[in-house]
């Protein structure tokens, strides 16, 4: 435990040094009201080369639908390694920003980053930064509140007569709404970067993600062109049009990767630094492949695994306290190992477990829809505010309802005629040894998260890696724990039962058997990742089109599958019962959910 701990100091210590530049940036956290009683909560970059007699350019940075700031930090590191101020702001409904009383606020609002550009522009507390070269950029929805915002401010412009107040923008992952009426008020530099094989790229006007001749992409290079100049017909990618000294500059990338993975890699992130350096006149002196925030993720990806491998040991050590040590039972002995007609069954059970869990979350997800209209409908509500979770939870109580009833049926008809016995499953427990296993639980969740309130204290640094995170929460949802939580837990105590009360067998390695279980509660959600990406590579087109962005989902949802057998075999190790794995995992993976997952709360 205390090997761990010194790994989650040194790591996490590591990550404020990549973030920090070695003491050449400085970061901090800032909270912004806005209109209606709104607010954002931002984190703001300043290089501390730059002051009110060498003011430096200001960029904001927006991330998109389902991610909060740190999913975007690598842009503001590289960004104020190059002398350019940036503030990464938490989009409103999602992180430590409120809700928003706006339905589309991406489209009106640009997630709170109009707000801001708007205090940056006139306030004297930044006397530091170049306020006739404020820019934004933005991932996916976050790109939309780019050019969004370039076309809000371009016609405050028009009724001003002033410069509009966004110098330039860069638009990556989105070009739905490059179109006439928005771009014709825009008055800013416009860079694009979009992803080849972009899984949304059904929904473009070519139904692709090719750059080169996109009716969007053109309108953008077209856009205020000199009018005794052929309209462009074919975009070269990379190339730079327009002008900067009248806003009209352009240029467009199309790099060849997966929409979620385009802010992570060298080549867009490169193309988003040049962009910004050639607008606003920087020569940092730094080659734009020279980039070190891949570091940070490496280091946020160790604080992440050694963070919750960590509750094992503080599991073992809670359990000798007196208090507790009454929980450690005796393991009970394995099941028999299964042979003939006992094999069949249980790989029978294990193919249809997965394809219940596979044909049943795309269903769940639209059920969600119908079930939390408000949510579903980006209102703000106390009931079930949570859209992308409340597909998740209802998935996760249908499957462990689902496994409750295979386990059962399977003992039923076939495992109490072959030896096996209820006592062998670990689920005799008293009301009060439920009571304590209970709170040992909380304690390892408490545990858990002033660990990581003081990590990102001391350092600014949380547990995550890439769009997969582990945030500091706000108190408001310990309330949103209580309400999903004991929804979510049908689904990890049945996991637990089943993990140790029909995966633990004679003979068998403990390492072959968790991998069993890891398979087993999670190939059912990999199966639709495998199916929506070879159909996309087969056709060019996703196979779930409207349910792309709950498939998206996945790639953070499916590591948690895999690990929580392990965890529940750990716990049943120590205590020789079922019920302190799905307790712990059940508060520490969901809050982690809850916290990365957009919530429409009440302001």
């Amino acid at each position: 435990m205390w090997v761990l701990l010194a790994l989650l100091v040194l790591s996490s210590f590591g990550v404020s040094l990549v973030q920090t530049s070695f003491g050449d940036i400085r970061v901090q956290s800032i909270k912004v009201p806005t209109q209606n009683g709104q607010w954002v909560v931002a984190d703001l970059y300043r290089p501390l080369s730059v002051s009110s007699e060498n003011p430096a350019p200001l960029v904001f940075v927006v991330p998109g639908f389902q991610r909060g700031k740190e999913a975007l930090s690598n842009v503001a590191i590289e960004l104020a390694r190059r002398n350019i101020v940036a503030i990464l702001i938490d989009p409103y409904a999602q992180g430590g920003s409120s809700a928003s009383l706006s339905r589309i606020a991406a489209t009106t609002e640009g997630y709170g980053m109009f707000a801001l550009v708007d205090y940056a522009a006139s306030t004297p507390n930044l006397n530091y930064i170049d306020r006739s070269r404020i820019g934004a950029t933005g991932h996916s929805a976050g790109g939309n509140a780019a050019i969004r915002g370039a076309s809000y401010f371009g016609r405050e412009a028009q009724r001003t007569g002033e410069p509009s107040k966004l110098h330039s923008v860069f638009v990556s992952g989105y070009v739905l709404t490059l179109r006439d009426e928005v771009l014709n008020d825009v008055r800013s530099n416009i860079g694009v970067s979009y992803a080849y094989y972009d899984e949304g790229a059904y929904r473009n006007e070519l139904k692709n993600g090719d750059m080169r001749v996109a009716p969007e992409a053109l309108r953008v290079v077209n856009l205020g062109r000199d009018p005794s100049l052929p309209p462009v017909e074919q975009v070269d990618l990379g190339r730079h049009y327009g002008n900067l000294d009248n806003r009209t500059f352009r240029v467009v990338h199309n790099e060849r990767v997966l929409h979620p993975f385009q802010p992570y890699i060298v080549e867009a992130m490169a193309n988003q630094v040049e962009y910004f350096e050639h607008v606003f006149g920087i020569d940092s002196g730094l080659s734009a492949r020279d980039q070190v925030w891949f570091w940070k993720e490496i280091l946020s990806l160790v604080s992440l695994v050694t963070a919750v491998v960590m509750l094992i040991p503080l599991g073992q050590a809670l359990l000798r306290l007196p208090y507790f040590a009454p929980l450690v039972h005796p393991v009970p002995p394995p099941l028999p190992k299964p042979a003939g007609r006992g094999r069949v069954v249980f790989w029978s059970m294990f193919v249809i477990g997965a394809l219940i869990a596979c044909f049943s979350y795309i269903p769940m997800a639209e059920l969600s829809q119908v079930l939390f209209v408000k949510a579903s409908n980006r209102e703000i509500t106390w009931f079930f505010p949570q859209r992308m979770n409340n597909a998740v939870m209802m998935w996760a109580v249908l499957n462990g309802l689902v496994g409750f009833l295979m386990f059962w049926l399977s003992w039923r008809f076939h495992g109490r005629q072959h030896g096996v016995f209820p006592d062998m499953w670990g689920a005799r427990i008293t009301r009060d040894e439920l009571r304590k296993t209970f709170l040992l639980a909380l304690t390892l969740f408490a545990i858990y998260y002033l660990l990581l309130s003081g990590m990102y204290w001391l350092f600014h640094a949380d547990y995550r890696f890439l769009f997969m995170g582990v945030r500091v929460f706000r108190p408001v949802e310990l309330a949103l724990l209580v309400v999903y939580a004991p929804f979510f837990f049908l689904f990890f105590l049945s996991n637990s039962l089943r993990v140790n009360g029909a995966m633990r067998t004679e003979g068998q390695p403990e390492w072959k058997g968790m991998l069993i279980a890891g398979l087993a509660n999670s190939l059912g959600l990999l199966l639709i990742v495998v199916v929506q990406y070879v159909t996309f590579w087969w056709t060019g087109t996703v196979y779930w089109t409207d349910g792309w962005l709950y498939v998206n989902l996945l790639f953070a949802v499916v590591p948690m599958m895999f690990v929580l057998p392990y965890f529940n075999r750990y716990f049943f190790r120590m205590t020789g019962r079922i019920y302190l794995g799905p307790m712990v995992t059940c508060l520490v993976f969901i809050m982690i959910l809850l916290t990365n997952t957009v919530v429409y709360l009440p302001l």
